[in-house]
Parts: C-alpha cells; sequence; structure tokens
C-alpha cells in the first residue's frame, strides 16, 4: 500500500500530530499511524500524572506549554468531555528547597495560605515552613485527550494500525520509503519517527542521526484515603524529595516523582515502591490510605538538552522526528503538533513560534 505519510507511534505525540495534519490538509487520507502495541497509548501517554504546569521547564517548553493550555482548555473543536481545567500547583518544604524551585510566575503562600489549601500539611509544620503556587497550571484528562485526537483523526480518514511494529525500512530511490510494520507493508513519502522511548531503536532502520534519548522510570499509584482531598484541591510538591500528590475522585495519585535511566521496556514498579511512597506520604502528611487502586510506572523520553526534538533528520531524507518529550508531553502536545505539521506542509515552523524554540527543536546532526 501507498500512502504519503506514516507516522511511527500512536501516543499523544504521534495522534495530535495525525488529527493536526489531517485538519490543515483538509483529509486524513494518505495518513497512517502505526502501533507496535495491541492499544494506542499504552506507554507513557497512559501513565501520565494529568497535570500541565506552565512554570516547568526549559523556556522552549514553557513557550510550547503557553501555546497549547488554552487549546485544551477551549478546544476549536467540541470534545464530549472537558480536556483540561484550571487546577493549581503548589511547591512547598524549607525556604531554601523551594527557592530552589521557584522560577517567575509563581505567587508565595503565606502558611496560613498554604495550610487553607492543604490542611493535611499542618500537622508537619516544620518541614512545610514555605510555599508557592502556580495559579496557571491545569488538570487534563489525559484518556479523553487522547480519544480525541484518535476520533478526530480517523473522522478525517486517517488510518490507524495497531499490533503493527516496525521491522525493516529502505529507501526506495525515489525519495520514499519502504517499511515492513506487523503484518503490512507500506510505501510512504514520509515518515515521522513519534516512538517515545523507542525513538533512537527506531532511527536505525533509517540510518538516521541518534538523538541521545534517555527513558527515564517515574513511578506512582492511584490510592484511596479515609478522608477525600475534595475535587479544588491543588496539585502539591515536596522540594525536598520531590515526591507529589494530587486529588483523584475520593482518593488521590501519588508519585515518587523520581527520574531514574532505564532502557525502553514495558517499565514496571520496583518491588515494595508503593509500600515505601505510601510510608512516605503517611509521614510527612495527615493523610491515610486505606488501599491501592492502581500502580504503574512510565517512562519520561528526555533529550540531553531537555527540549523536545521536533524537525527533518540531518542525514534521512524525508524522516522527520517529533520525539524527546520528557514529562511535557500533554502539556505542550498542541503546539508540538502544529510545529510538526508546518514542517511537513510548508518546510518551516511558521512566526507563530520564536526563532530561538523553533531553532531549539532541530534533530542534532550525527557527532563523534
Amino acid at each position: 500500500m501507498t500512502v504519503d505519510t506514516v507516522i511511527i507511534g500512536g501516543g499523544i505525540a504521534g495522534l495530535s500530530l495525525a488529527s493536526e495534519l489531517a485538519e490543515r490538509r483538509g483529509s486524513g487520507a494518505g495518513i497512517t499511524v502505526v502501533e507496535a502495541e495491541a492499544a494506542l497509548a499504552h506507554h507513557t501517554s497512559s501513565r501520565s500524572a494529568q497535570q500541565l504546569i506552565p512554570s516547568y521547564g526549559p523556556e522552549p517548553v514553557l513557550e510550547l506549554t503557553r501555546l497549547t493550555i488554552p487549546d485544551l482548555v477551549a478546544p476549536a473543536h467540541a470534545a464530549p468531555s472537558p480536556l483540561a481545567w484550571h487546577s493549581p500547583f503548589v511547591v512547598t518544604g524549607s525556604p531554601a528547597d523551594v527557592a530552589a524551585e521557584t522560577v517567575p510566575g509563581l505567587r508565595t503562600l503565606s502558611s496560613e495560605e498554604l495550610f487553607e489549601y492543604c490542611p493535611e500539611l499542618a500537622e508537619n509544620p516544620d518541614r512545610y515552613r514555605a510555599a508557592v503556587i502556580d495559579d496557571s497550571a491545569v488538570r487534563t484528562d489525559a484518556t479523553a485527550l487522547v480519544e480525541w485526537h484518535r476520533q478526530r483523526a480517523e473522522q478525517a480518514g486517517v488510518r490507524i494500525i495497531t499490533r503493527a511494529k516496525i521491522t525493516a525500512a529502505r529507501p526506495t530511490g525515489d525519495g520514499a520509503w519502504a517499511l515492513t510494520v506487523g503484518n503490512n507493508e507500506l510505501k510512504a513519502r514520509t515518515v515521522v519517527n513519534a516512538a517515545g522511548a523507542w525513538a533512537d531503536h527506531v532511527a536505525k532502520f533509517f540510518a538516521a542521526a541518534p538523538q541521545h534519548l534517555q527513558p527515564l522510570r517515574r513511578t506512582a499509584a492511584l490510592v484511596s484515603l479515609s478522608e477525600p482531598l475534595g475535587p479544588t484541591h491543588p496539585m502539591v510538591e515536596d522540594a525536598a524529595s520531590g515526591w507529589y500528590y494530587r486529588p483523584d475522585g475520593d482518593g488521590a495519585m501519588i508519585s515518587w516523582g523520581e527520574a531514574e535511566p532505564s532502557p525502553a521496556c514495558d517499565a514496571q514498579p520496583h518491588p515494595l515502591a508503593i509500600d515505601e511512597l505510601i510510608e512516605t506520604v503517611q509521614r510527612e502528611t495527615a493523610m491515610r490510605v486505606t488501599g491501592v487502586r492502581k500502580a504503574w510506572t512510565g517512562l519520561r523520553t528526555e533529550t540531553p538538552s531537555d527540549v523536545p526534538v521536533c524537525g527533518w533528520d540531518t542525514q534521512a531524507d524525508n524522516l522527520l522526528w517529533l520525539v524527546g518529550q520528557g514529562g511535557y508531553g500533554f502539556q505542550t502536545s498542541s503546539a508540538l503538533a502544529r510545529a510538526a505539521t508546518d514542517v511537513l506542509v510548508d518546510g518551516r515552523i511558521g512566526d507563530w513560534l520564536s526563532a530561538e524554540s523553533a531553532a531549539a527543536l532541530r534533530p542534532q546532526p550525527v557527532t563523534g
């Protein structure tokens, strides 16, 4: 089968690009998304903390986040349920630890304000002596957002194939690529590498320049609480240790916030990791965990610069990179999809993104 564009990877990056590209072209015909797993968004995109923090990340990420959040809070295309809504983010701890985490745009909280927002911390006032809040932070429904992009893409004619792991790629001599993905043989004029933690591995099939991506483990759990936090409770990060929590129904999502290097894999929590996390939460706060509903470990794939990659490969023809989103995947998704679509359709990212950020997104050439 001959198609115009094959997008490798069915997570938030690949699906948001598919829906944006189909809309820009006026039809998704000729766009195929291939996903190695049986289900879309099986890995990192289904294991998100679901908090979008405009004050989090290097400057190109901050700009991409500022451009993405309005699209999710008030999407141009109707969604069956809210995709995102405002929900503050609090960083608290000692004055020195909080100062190290403070960036422009955060508001300082007094002790009284902190304990009004987060009464469960009042039991440990010696530890939580300072705090700042990001009032512009946003919660998102990651499952709904992924599904929204899938529906938009398929309604526009995009073909999505699961259980389609890439096993071979070769140039055809006319600028296109012949691909073997699962049981399918495809010829594509353009290929997009949106394979997340596996992106450098996928790049080898195209003899592309590796981007030195590093998958990083992050473990979390959904737990039941004896006393709910309340739906308007902010997400909270312990500035000293990096663990964090937020409300989830009548319970909470809790996470170690770790960034432990890992190979690309279907990551699972280390033995006793959740038990130790619960012990920490109950020692440092007044929250009491009554059960674990679900636990997981995701892989946040980062570049050496901590800035995502979006652009043409420097040595493989017609191969576009859309990878390295790290912990910023959902909060940069709309802007990165727009940027990748610009490159595919117009050959360059438009002036809606600063020249500095556009340059920072370009793939790196082979070094060494």
